[in-house]
C-alpha cells in the first residue's frame, strides 16, 4: 500500500484505451467525453486506438449527446464534434493529430460550414448589457471566434462551397448565421468576398436583402462589389435593399434608408437596371415610399428611364390607387418627368388611374402629357436635372434668387391635380 503512486489522466486514459480495444462502444464514449471535457492528455492517448477521422456514432436526437451503439445514430467525426460545440483545446489537439478539417458530413458540410451553422447568438433583446446572461453570451462568442481562428490557421478552406444544394461559401453562411467579426476574419484568411452561391448571390446581396447594415459595411470594407448584379435577375444590392425596405415601416424603414444610403455613398449605381429594365426608383415608386424616393432622387436617380415594357417610374407610381392620394408626392415626380409618358409599349395606362374614382385625375394627367412645355420650362427642368437635389444649394449661389426660386418650385403642378 505504501508503494501506490498517483497517476495522471493521460496515463489512466492510455490504460483505458488498451482495455477498450475490444469494446468499440466504450472507446467511442471515452473519446466523446474527452473531446467535450477538453481533456487533451486523455484525447491524445485515445487517438492511439481510434483513427482521428473515423466518425463516432452519436445519438441524432438534439436532447441527448450520449454516444450509443444503436441503429438510430448519426455519425460525426471528432473534429466536427469539437467545432460544433466550440471546444477549442480539443479542436486544436485533433487538428495537430491529423484531423481533416475538409471532411464532409452527410449533408456535404465541412468543419467550417458546421461551425458557422451552429454559431451562437450574439445577444437577446430581453437582456441588458453587462448582466450575467449577456456576459455568458459574450464568453460563448469568444470561444467560437477562437475555434474559427484555429480552423483558419490549420488550413481550413475558407472558399469551400457547402454541398447541401445551396452552394453557400463560409462567407454566405457567416452572413446568414454569424456576426461581422466573422466576416473580417474569413476575408483576412482569403475568403472571396464576391463569391456567388447556387442562386448567384454574393454575401453582400444577402446582407442587403435582410437590411443588415453592420454586415454590409464590413463586406464593403473587405472589398465587396456594390454593383455586382445577380445574373438571373440583374438585381444589385441596391435594388434588393430598396425592394426590402419598400415593404417595411417604422424602425425597419429607418434602418433600411441607412442601408440604402450606405450603398449609394460607396458608389452603388443609382440608375442600374435589372433584366426587365427596372431601376431602384421604379421599385420605390411602385411602393409609394416617399422617403426612399427622395433619397434616390438625392443621389440623382433618373425618373425618365423606361423599362423594357416602356414604363417610367411615374407609370409605376400610378399603378397603385393608394399612391394617388398623395398629390404632393405625385406633383414632385411630375415636375421631373419629361416627356411625361403615361402609357407603356402596349398603349396601356397605369391601372390606378383607370379606376372610376380617379377619372378627373386621369383627364388632368392626359392633358398634361399632351401639352408641350415652353422653352422656359424646358430650361428649368434641364437645370434641375443637371444639379439635382444634392447640388441645388450650389446652384443657388450661381443664379439670381428669383430665378432659383422659380426653377426649384417643386410643387407648381399640384394645383392641376386637385
Amino acid at each position: 500500500m505504501g508503494n501506490v503512486v498517483k497517476r495522471g489522466s493521460g496515463e489512466l486514459a492510455a490504460d483505458g484505451a488498451r482495455s477498450l480495444q475490444g469494446s468499440p462502444g466504450a472507446l467511442h464514449s471515452e473519446l466523446y467525453e474527452a473531446i467535450m471535457s477538453e481533456d487533451c492528455p486523455a484525447l491524445r492517448a485515445l487517438l492511439r486506438s481510434h483513427p482521428v477521422n473515423q466518425p463516432l456514432p452519436v445519438l441524432a436526437s438534439p436532447t441527448s449527446c450520449r454516444v450509443l451503439q444503436t441503429q438510430q445514430t448519426q455519425p460525426i467525426t471528432p473534429v466536427h464534434l469539437a467545432a460544433e460545440h466550440r471546444k477549442a483545446h480539443s479542436l486544436h489537439c485533433l487538428l495537430e493529430h491529423g484531423a481533416d478539417p475538409e471532411a464532409r458530413d452527410a449533408r456535404g458540410l465541412t468543419t467550417l460550414h458546421l461551425m458557422l451553422l451552429h454559431w451562437p447568438i450574439t445577444s437577446t433583446a430581453r437582456t441588458k448589457p453587462g448582466n450575467r446572461i449577456q456576459r455568458l453570451l459574450t464568453d460563448v462568442q469568444k470561444e467560437a471566434m477562437t475555434c474559427l481562428r484555429i480552423l483558419c490557421e490549420h488550413g481550413a478552406q475558407v472558399n469551400a462551397q457547402a454541398g447541401d444544394g445551396h452552394g453557400h461559401s463560409p462567407l454566405h453562411l457567416a452572413v446568414r448565421y454569424a456576426t461581422s467579426p466573422v466576416l473580417s476574419l474569413l476575408a483576412q484568411s482569403g475568403a472571396q468576398v464576391n463569391a456567388m452561391n447556387e442562386s448567384s448571390m454574393t454575401p453582400l446581396h444577402m446582407a442587403a436583402g435582410t437590411l443588415n447594415e453592420e454586415m454590409m459595411e464590413t463586406l464593403i470594407a473587405c472589398g465587396a462589389d456594390v454593383n455586382c448584379a445577380v445574373p438571373s435577375t440583374g438585381n444589385t444590392a441596391l435594388k434588393l435593399a430598396v425592394c426590402t425596405v419598400s415593404s417595411k415601416a417604422g424602425r425597419v424603414l429607418a434602418a433600411g434608408l441607412s442601408c440604402i444610403r450606405l450603398l449609394l455613398s460607396h458608389g452603388a449605381k443609382v440608375n442600374a437596371q435589372d433584366q426587365n429594365g427596372q431601376t431602384a426608383l421604379h421599385e420605390a415608386c411602385l411602393a409609394g415610399r416617399e422617403a426612399v424616393i427622395s433619397l434616390l432622387l438625392e443621389f440623382e436617380a433618373n425618373i425618365n428611364i423606361l423599362t423594357r415594357n416602356g414604363e417610367s417610374p411615374i407609370h409605376m407610381y400610378l399603378h397603385r390607387s393608394s399612391n394617388l392620394k398623395d398629390k404632393t408626392l405625385l406633383a414632385k415626380l411630375l415636375y421631373r418627368s419629361y416627356p411625361l409618358r403615361l402609357t407603356n409599349n402596349q398603349g396601356l395606362l397605369p391601372a390606378g388611374i383607370t379606376l372610376p374614382e380617379f377619372h378627373a385625375l386621369r383627364e388632368s394627367l392626359i392633358k398634361l402629357s399632351q401639352k408641350p412645355l415652353s422653352l422656359e420650362d424646358i430650361c428649368k427642368r434641364s437645370i434641375r436635372n443637371i444639379y439635382g437635389e444634392r447640388y441645388k444649394h450650389y446652384a443657388k449661389h450661381l443664379l439670381p434668387g428669383k430665378v432659383w426660386s422659380t426653377v426649384y418650385r417643386y410643387y407648381d403642378l399640384a394645383c392641376l391635380l386637385q
